[in-house]
């Protein structure tokens, strides 16, 4: 009976913690005052590992560290260290946590939590705790009454829906069926995530700077598409089992790189391709027009052998928002009317060719099923929704099955969200998106910075609306961030040029 009551005031524990991380975001985001935002972040950046070392104390993923406690405390020293100096370097030079932030985007580590195993991003957590330290200490020792922010800096609606989005999100995590998922998606994607986006909003943008990350995460890309092309070549993988398996009984190889999934690999390649195209629509330099239409070649060469058809479609929804931003959407209408018809002709022409003799759930390598499991879970409880984070569960007993195909996401976020929190957690989520899209796109043609945050974050809902993870994306944040943080620059200067990256390129 004792190990009962101990074990629900755990879980009660848990729960608790889950939702203080939540408000303590809502804390970072709407915050009026530089002192109590940092007091927030610092007490975030301290639960979140203490919630997950609590959640994984038992697994033998850390039976070392618990054996061992001399080697825990010099782990946590060790990593202590490395926080100062990062936050050292921030703080001589605050530009430099968006220039990591880019750096360390991709690289994943696998870390297993709640029974599951999570690919994360270890880098980009140093990043933002460093990026925490460097904001928020200077902030707690400088005069009270001397840290209100500039009004460019003000909350916002985004702010009020993100803060709304993730306290609601660790609400329903208590009456989940998966807990253990729900808690592991706020402390490694909602929480270190929206700290970045504070940190990120609050870089002092321009230009050069957005010029210099993309070049950052161009370097990256042509890495990890040379990387593609020697799996392709020998036709073997260096991660994910899953994949490995998976090319091993099909007529086609899919290349992953560095990533585990072909389709967050092909995502984060879509995305550094429209910064690029944005580059070469604007720019009246030659060599710069030159440069980006090869790196556009090699990247295109890297994004077909992922096979990711996902990442094809949202490359080509953000180059049509990039062609109406650049040309006006009458254009852009008549020159997306001509890749429909084309591809109308081509399924005519040769329907096996695309699997159009194939059934539903064939072509769509099983996500129909997965959307139509949604549905029904979403219709049997409407209101509430089953629960953050318990889609896979709730689907895995509707189906009385454990199909692997019975995934996190139904791989179409709106009916994830739907099934999981209801109603409200839909119209919250579309009321973000609208109002995101929203504030990018306004004012997006006098700069092109501003043009290819636009286009990447269109095109990162897109992919979400076949595939999965949007907030659970840091792509999603750092692009949020930096179009609102351009915004007020943009509308300030009616003079700014188009070409203002270019040149600063």
């Amino acid at each position: 009976m004792t190990i009962l009551a101990v074990s629900a005031l755990g879980d009660l524990a848990q729960t608790a913690g889950v939702v203080v991380a939540a408000l303590l975001v809502a804390a970072v985001l709407l915050a009026r005052s530089d002192r109590a935002r940092s007091v927030a972040m610092l007490a975030a950046i301290v639960l979140t590992p203490v919630l997950l070392v609590a959640n994984i104390w038992s697994t033998a993923q850390i039976q070392p560290l618990r054996e061992r406690p001399l080697l825990a405390l010099g782990a946590v020293g060790g990593a202590l260290v490395l926080l100062a100096l990062g936050a050292f370097a921030i703080h001589r030079k605050p530009d430099l946590v968006a220039l990591a932030a880019a750096a360390a985007l991709p690289f994943r580590i696998p870390i297993e939590s709640g029974g599951d195993t999570a690919n994360l991003l270890v880098p980009l957590y140093l990043v933002i705790a460093s990026g925490v330290m460097a904001y928020a200490i200077p902030r707690l020792r400088a005069t009270p009454g001397l840290d209100d922010e500039a009004p460019a800096r003000a909350r916002g609606l985004l702010e009020w829906l993100l803060a709304a989005t993730v306290v609601l999100y660790a609400v329903q995590a208590a009456y989940s069926s998966d807990f253990d998922r729900a808690l592991s998606q706020v402390i490694f994607f909602y929480v270190p995530f929206a700290l970045l986006y504070a940190l990120l909003v609050r870089v002092q943008w321009s230009a050069r700077l957005a010029g210099r990350c993309l070049a950052v995460l161009l370097v990256l890309a042509a890495a990890f598409v040379a990387i593609g092309f020697v799996e392709y070549a020998r036709r073997e993988l260096l991660l994910n089992p899953r994949v490995i398996s998976s090319n091993q009984f099909e007529t086609y190889f899919r290349v992953n790189s560095l990533f585990f999934d072909p389709n967050i690999y092909g995502r984060f390649l879509a995305t550094v391709m429209l910064g690029l195209a944005a580059l070469l629509l604007w720019s009246r330099r030659v060599a710069l027009v030159a440069g980006s239409a090869l790196a556009l070649a090699l990247l295109w060469a890297g994004l077909v052998l992922t096979l990711s058809q996902s990442s094809f479609t949202a490359l080509l929804a953000g180059l049509a928002v990039l062609g109406a931003l650049r040309w006006g959407m009458q254009r852009a209408a008549a020159v997306m009317a001509a890749f429909a018809l084309a591809g109308i002709a081509v399924t005519l022409a040769a329907p096996g060719a695309v699997g159009v003799d194939k059934s539903l759930d064939a072509v769509t390598s099983g996500r129909s099923t997965l959307v139509a499991g949604g549905l029904q879970l979403a219709a049997s409880r409407p209101v509430a929704g089953w629960g953050a984070g318990a889609f896979r569960q709730e689907y895995r007993r509707q189906e009385k099955s454990s199909d692997k195909r019975a995934s996190a996401a139904s791989h179409t976020i709106p009916i994830t969200v739907a099934a999981e929190q209801g109603v409200g957690g839909l119209l919250l989520y579309l009321a973000l998106v609208v109002v995101a899209i929203g504030g990018l796109l306004r004012g997006a043609r006098a700069s092109i910075a501003r043009a290819a945050v636009a286009a990447a974050f269109i095109a990162l809902v897109v992919h979400t609306l076949l595939y999965a993870a949007f907030l659970e994306d840091p792509l999603a944040w750092a692009l949020l961030a930096m179009g609102c943080a351009l915004r007020p620059a943009t509308s300030a200067s009616r003079r700014e040029r188009p070409t203002a990256l270019a040149a600063a390129s």
